[in-house]
C-alpha cells in the first residue's frame, strides 16, 4: 500500500495496514457465512427434490397411491407407475423439472465457491478462525463442507475433493482453478465482484418457465 507522505511517520503505517488486516478478516468470515448459507440453500433444494414419491399400495383391483419418501416395499421405485399426479404429469416429469433447476444451483455454487477461494487466498485466516497457508481449491472452506457438497452432487467420488465449476454452455476444459496462483489486479477483483453477484449459470428464463408450466399443471400460483 503507498502511504505518501505519510510513510515517514512512525507507526501510521503500521496502525493503517493493522486496520485494513482486520477489516478484510471481518470481510472474509462474512464472505464464507455467505457461502455457507448458499450451500444450506441448494442442500435444501436437493432434498425437497428428492422428498416426495409415489407409491401403489393395496391389490391389483383396489390400488391406492401414497406419496410419501420411503416406502416398505423395495420393489416399488415411487415413480407411481406414471400415473399423473394432478392433471397430466406424473410425479417423475415432476422431477425432471425440479432436477433441471436443482443442477443450475448447484452449478452456480460450484463457481462461487471458486471465487470465495479466490477471495479468501488474499487472507492467511480462514473465516472461522482457524489458521490455513493459502486455501486452495482442495482445502474445505469451513467444518462439514465436503459432505454437503457430497450431498448436492459436488463432490468427486474418487479424490473426495469438489468437482471444478464449469460456466454455462462452456465446453474448455482450460479451468481457471488449476492455472498458477497470480497477483490479483483492481481489475481481476472487479471480475470476482461481478462473477459474485451475478447468476452466471442460472436461467432465469428457463427457470420462470419451468414455474409457469408447473403452475399450468396444478393450476396454483407460486408466485
Amino acid at each position: 500500500m503507498d502511504m505518501g507522505v505519510l510513510k515517514g511517520m512512525s507507526g501510521i503505517q503500521e496502525n493503517a495496514c493493522e486496520k485494513l488486516t482486520r477489516k478484510q478478516e471481518l470481510y472474509c468470515e462474512k464472505l464464507l457465512s455467505s457461502y455457507k448459507d448458499m450451500v444450506g440453500v441448494v442442500s435444501d433444494l436437493v432434498k425437497v427434490s428428492k422428498s416426495m414419491r409415489c407409491f401403489i399400495k393395496g391389490s391389483a383391483c383396489n390400488n391406492l397411491i401414497q406419496f410419501s419418501d420411503v416406502s416398505g416395499d423395495i420393489s416399488d421405485p415411487g415413480d407411481g407407475e406414471g400415473i399423473p399426479v394432478f392433471a397430466h404429469f406424473s410425479i417423475l416429469e415432476f422431477e425432471n423439472l425440479a432436477q433441471e433447476i436443482v443442477e443450475m444451483y448447484a452449478s452456480e455454487l460450484s463457481l462461487k465457491r471458486l471465487i470465495v477461494v479466490e477471495l479468501l487466498s488474499l487472507n492467511e485466516q480462514e473465516a472461522i478462525g482457524e489458521q490455513i497457508n493459502d486455501p486452495s481449491w482442495q482445502t474445505e472452506l469451513y467444518l462439514g463442507e465436503f459432505d454437503n457438497l457430497q450431498m448436492i452432487g459436488l463432490l468427486s467420488g474418487e479424490d473426495f475433493l469438489p468437482l471444478l465449476p464449469r460456466l454455462k454452455n462452456w465446453k474448455s476444459n482450460d479451468y481457471f482453478v488449476e492455472r498458477p496462483c497470480h497477483k490479483k489486479t483492481s481489475e481481476v477483483l472487479q471480475v470476482y465482484l461481478t462473477i459474485w453477484l451475478a447468476e452466471v449459470n442460472i436461467n432465469i428464463n428457463r427457470v420462470d418457465e419451468i414455474f409457469s408450466i408447473i403452475e399450468d399443471e396444478i393450476q396454483i400460483k407460486l408466485s
